[in-house]
């Protein structure tokens, strides 16, 4: 029906647009109360709207970058662990080293003690027991350590093609790439271990003769010296590494926390307010509802005319 087709005194079209107002402002103020918000639309206010929007969208973004940065730090403690575990086996070379250095002594039992009376293997390599046997074995167990340093496939000593690009933004305009070395035999010039290695012009295992006199252990113990300090070096480098990523952890953790709490007070509501707000229009409108009934008689009197 079109407005005016219908006459109204002029009192009962104030009441009746009071109503209606109280009624608008009733419905806003319920909708702020359930959701917590003052703004919930771009037509509530589109400053703060779009505002809160853009950091919303920021702080998702980053939380995004902080599991990335997680899974990075993980890589970097597996690798740190491989690093351990091979210092320890080159620890035990070294202990093997000093042992060969009394077994040369014994002009009785040299032989027995540095091969283990076993001169040959199937493959045709010698020293396959003994200390000679010891030291291929723990070589061996080195390479496989390094084999198994690996991450969600990242293995940052198997290589030093291996890197790790991380971004510590949005925009991938700050980052830190990592990258990895090859940690096992080949890559510390360590010889033994197998008959497909090569390293330092010896291939495959070393054998007996290669541990029998004071000047072939010093040089197998100045390779090892050399490793050790290789891998500390390399470690130090991980634990720069993992110091950069973890304070970058801890600061994308808090610029989320400042995105959000910056974008909840663009548009969060009190509810206090807004709980007095709501007392006060379902007075106004009781109130209304009342002079719209006294409007009204007015006009129900003409009725008496009849």
């Amino acid at each position: 029906m079109a407005i005016g087709e219908i006459g109204l005194t002029s009192s009962m079209r104030s009441n009746l647009i009071s109503l209606q107002t109280t009624a608008r402002l009733l419905g806003q103020t319920e909708e702020r109360l359930s959701t917590g918000k003052r703004v919930n639309t771009a037509v509530d206010n589109p400053a703060n709207f779009f505002a809160a929007q853009s950091h919303t969208s920021r702080a998702n973004q980053l939380n995004g970058l902080k599991d990335n940065i997680s899974e990075a730090i993980q890589t970097v403690r597996s690798a740190d662990s491989g690093i351990k575990a091979v210092l320890t086996t080159i620890e035990s070379l070294r202990g093997i080293v000093t042992q060969a250095r009394s077994a040369i002594n014994d002009t009785v039992n040299s032989g027995t003690l540095l091969a283990g009376g076993n001169t040959a293997n199937a493959s045709g390599f010698t020293g396959t027991a003994g200390l000679t046997g010891q030291y291929n074995r723990l070589v061996e167990q080195l390479n496989n350590l390094v084999s198994d340093s690996s991450y969600k496939g990242t293995n940052f000593l198997s290589s030093g093609s291996v890197t790790l690009s991380v971004n510590f933004n949005e925009n991938a305009t700050t980052k830190i790439v990592m990258s990895g070395f090859n940690a096992g035999a080949s890559g510390l010039a360590i010889s033994g271990g197998g008959n497909s290695l090569t390293v330092a012009g010896t291939t495959g295992n070393i054998t007996a003769n290669d541990l029998d006199s004071a000047a072939e252990l010093d040089a197998v113990e100045k390779s090892l010296n050399a490793a050790i300090a290789t891998l500390q070096t390399k470690a130090s480098e991980l634990a720069a590494n993992l110091s950069t990523l973890t304070t970058r952890q801890t600061f994308i953790g808090e610029m989320v926390n400042t995105l959000v709490i910056g974008s909840t007070k663009l548009t969060e509501a009190d509810t206090n307010e807004e709980g007095a707000n709501l007392l006060s229009l379902q007075t106004k409108q009781q109130l209304g509802t009342t002079a719209l009934s006294i409007s009204s008689q007015a006009e129900q009197s003409i009725l008496r005319l009849f």
